[in-house]
């Protein structure tokens, strides 16, 4: 399994307390969240048991999922619904994305 996929559990743990935030003015964008935070180590951990372009799509998933994450926190903070993420959030957000992007360029 990825390495990364203690960091996109990390992630969950973090964005969680904002998402209940975000639930108080914005249900359904709060569940859309969840699904995607929670999607991202998912998907990291199933493809990690899976050959080829098994693999390759999975990790696309949980790439897809975490770009999903981080644009629900910049869509509730521009409705003023959470402030910014904070740098941590950002960084540990991007690092995943970056390194499944990696992982699926690589796999063609």
């Amino acid at each position: 399994m990825l390495r990364i996929h203690e960091t996109a559990v990390e992630l969950v743990a973090e964005v969680m307390p904002l998402l209940e935030m975000i639930e108080r003015k914005d249900p359904d964008l709060a569940r859309q969240g969840r699904r995607a935070v929670m999607s991202t180590p998912l998907n990291i951990a199933e493809g990690g048991e899976q050959p080829g372009k098994r693999r390759a799509l999975h990790y696309r998933i949980a790439m897809g999922s975490a770009r999903e994450a981080w644009s629900v926190m910049r869509v509730a903070h521009a409705a003023r619904y959470i402030g910014a993420p904070s740098a941590e959030i950002t960084n540990k957000l991007n690092h995943v994305i970056g390194t499944l992007h990696r992982c699926v360029v690589r796999s063609g």
